[in-house]
């Protein structure tokens, strides 16, 4: 189907290089600061088994369709897509305007990260400790935040440049790994603090009392920008895919990585919290960046003199779940303009260092130069602004699109056909009723439940 002279496609060395990346690419910054608030928030226990029927339902349900599609077309997203007919590139345009808008932000954030774990080593644990002067001082400052930003960049670039085999498979075998140890590491000491027992018990215990509406919501939406859906990721990574390797084993084993390290953030984050913070409902108040900048470095304050070692490795392992996120971002933003526009993988590297830096610049303005610009009422910045338009907007869309594009344009067997070259397809019926019946009703409850959250008129 691929047309003979566009330049040759980059692959996976084999089946497990895939599992690594994908599973790279959606542990990321929403898995060590949402995910433990919301676990927090809706009764622990609860909530994990939620968000677990929700990802190997749902979830991997999405994750089978998108790297099937980039299977069975060999191409990004606009490229899969306009496969079928040229109006229907458009499906494909919007999934690859949404790597495009989180890039740059996310990269703004890996920068923060990327400050915090140097400042361990160089401040010590005492001056991040201090209430969220520190943090403040920083992401307005007219230079050093700038600075950060174009280092984590920096990084991320070079190993995109490096290719798919030589770069981003290695930098995961290094990485995820580390990650998991590193992880597992912080949540074992955490748990040999006095009162973090009780901490744990809280995290794991179901409190079926804490079940609700906005429990399911809250989880559906972690779990939905958790997994790199509905952003061109998957496709682009599928299309890397060879045919030997099965779909379905892939994809529920991406699943379980994204779930086994959302549920160690949370054994990290929440016990220690709760020590430092006294109860459930106050690890519950503090979620997103205010949780990992100015209430965890209290946290690791109050360990003595543990504070700069447990401070630094946690930065650190944060920082590789940023570095392998925003690594799979930008890999796509490059295949997207090397499908797009038939150019080398150099000039579109070349093409989206450029856009990415020009763009994060724009976006870090927002916190000083720019800090007048309110978009979402006061208080807001311009990242606040592309991080509701891309994730609660955008992806919720593309989504929906796809799956009505699957499951009642091209007709679901076109997947199903993909997914049998490799594998049985044992659950093709209940897939085929998830994908035509149920998915896009939850999409639709999480594109109208974030906005509605946004304009105060939800509370998650």
């Amino acid at each position: 189907m691929a047309s003979t002279n566009a330049p040759a496609r980059s692959s996976w060395s084999g089946k497990w290089a895939f599992i690594l990346a994908a599973a790279a690419s959606a542990v990321g910054l929403g898995n060590m600061w949402r995910f433990p608030y919301l676990a927090a928030k809706y009764g622990g226990g609860t909530f994990l088994i939620t968000y677990l029927v929700l990802v190997f339902t749902f979830g991997v349900s999405l994750l089978l369709l998108e790297t099937a599609l980039g299977r069975t077309t060999g191409q990004s997203a606009i490229g899969a897509f306009k496969q079928f007919g040229k109006k229907y590139a458009i499906i494909g345009i919007l999934a690859s305007a949404v790597p495009f808008i989180i890039t740059p932000y996310y990269c703004i954030i890996g920068g923060w990260v990327t400050k915090y774990a140097a400042s361990y080593l160089i401040n010590g644990p005492e001056a991040l400790a201090d209430g969220g002067n520190f943090f403040t001082g920083f992401i307005t400052s007219d230079v050093e935040s700038f600075l950060w930003m174009l280092l984590f960049m920096a990084i991320v670039f070079v190993v995109v440049s490096l290719g798919v085999k030589g770069g981003i498979e290695k930098a995961n075998l290094v990485m995820m790994p580390a990650l998991i140890i590193m992880a597992v590491v912080i949540a074992a000491y955490t748990l040999t603090q006095p009162g973090a027992a009780e901490g744990a018990l809280y995290y794991l215990v179901p409190d079926f009392s804490k079940f609700s509406p906005e429990l399911v919501i809250g989880a559906l939406g972690q779990m939905f920008y958790s997994l790199s859906l509905a952003m061109g990721i998957m496709i682009t990574y599928g299309s890397y895919l060879d045919r030997k390797s099965s779909l379905t084993q892939s994809v529920v084993r991406i699943g379980g990585f994204d779930v086994g390290v959302s549920c160690l953030a949370g054994l990290m984050i929440v016990p220690a919290a709760f020590v430092a913070m006294g109860s459930g409902d106050a690890v519950a108040s503090a979620a997103g960046p205010s949780l990992m900048f100015i209430t965890l470095p209290g946290v690791f304050a109050g360990m003595g003199d543990a504070a700069v070692v447990v401070g630094f490795v946690f930065f650190l392992l944060v920082l590789f779940a940023a570095l392998t996120s925003a690594i799979s971002l930008t890999e796509t933003c490059v295949s997207i303009i090397q499908d797009g526009a038939g150019w080398s993988r150099k000039k579109a590297l070349a093409t989206v260092i450029g856009v990415v830096v020009v763009a994060g610049i724009f976006v870090n303005l927002g916190y000083n130069g720019l800090s007048f610009i309110e978009p979402l009422g006061a208080g807001t910045t311009l990242l606040d602004f592309f991080d509701f338009f891309s994730n609660s907007v955008l992806m919720p869309i593309v989504a929906l699109l796809t799956c009505i594009f699957i499951g009642w344009i091209v007709k679901p067997s076109l997947i199903v056909k993909e997914v049998k070259t490799s594998s049985p397809f044992k659950a093709e019926k209940a897939w085929v009723i998830m994908i035509k019946y149920v998915a896009p009703v939850l999409v639709v409850v999480i594109l109208v439940a974030y906005v509605a959250a946004q304009f105060g008129l939800f509370s998650m």
